[in-house]
Order: C-alpha cells, then sequence, then structure tokens
C-alpha cells in the first residue's frame, strides 16, 4: 500500500442519508485515510439502497487510488448531483475499497451511531 494512505475497519456502524432518507447503514464499513486529508468512509455497496443511486458520467483519476466514478442520489425531493464516488477497479495497493462507497459530508449526513 501507498506509504500515506491506510484503510481500516471503520469502528461502529456508519449510516448515511439525505433529509429523513436512509439509504445506507453498514456495520462493515471502511476508513481511509490519506495523509493530512480528513478520513473518508467507505460503504459496501451491498449496504447501501442503489435504487437511488444513478450513475454520473463524469470521472476522475487519483494517481494513488485509480479512476473514480460518481453517483448522484435521486429522491422525491430532488437530485443531489454527484454526491457519492466509488472506485471501481482501484489499483492493488488500495484494493480493499473496490465494491465501495464515499459520499461527500457537504451533500449528505454521515454519522456514527
Amino acid at each position: 500500500m501507498t506509504n500515506h494512505i491506510t484503510i481500516t475497519p471503520a469502528t461502529g456502524t456508519w449510516v448515511v442519508r439525505t433529509g429523513d432518507a436512509v439509504i445506507g447503514e453498514s456495520a462493515a464499513a471502511l476508513e481511509l485515510r490519506e495523509g493530512s486529508y480528513p478520513p473518508v468512509i467507505y460503504f459496501p455497496r451491498g449496504d447501501i439502497a442503489m435504487a437511488f443511486l444513478d450513475r454520473s458520467t463524469g470521472q476522475t483519476t487519483c494517481p494513488h487510488k485509480g479512476a473514480a466514478s460518481y453517483y448522484s442520489i435521486v429522491t422525491a425531493d430532488g437530485t443531489i448531483r454527484d454526491a457519492a464516488w466509488s472506485y471501481e477497479t482501484p489499483k492493488p495497493e488500495v484494493a480493499a475499497i473496490a465494491g465501495h462507497l464515499a459520499f461527500y459530508p457537504d451533500k449528505v449526513t454521515l454519522e456514527r451511531i
């Protein structure tokens, strides 16, 4: 693994919600720490209500993790564009986050319960 990225099991059960709608809850989330950035919680896809997510067309590339795909959240109140991202086929050093989604904390509510 790159020397500035660590991936560990996230402590506790994590919830992601938008408004009053819970779109995910996981006791198997991962915490990724990268340098001096705030930690990022990655949720297994199986713990997310994927029916609320639409894949966006945008994509970015991280030199350490690989190509990121983005997802918008569609609710009765509207669409939250590019609220989540995923490394579908991450670099081998961070393979643990494959099959996981992370969410922007300024677009959804993330909390440990």
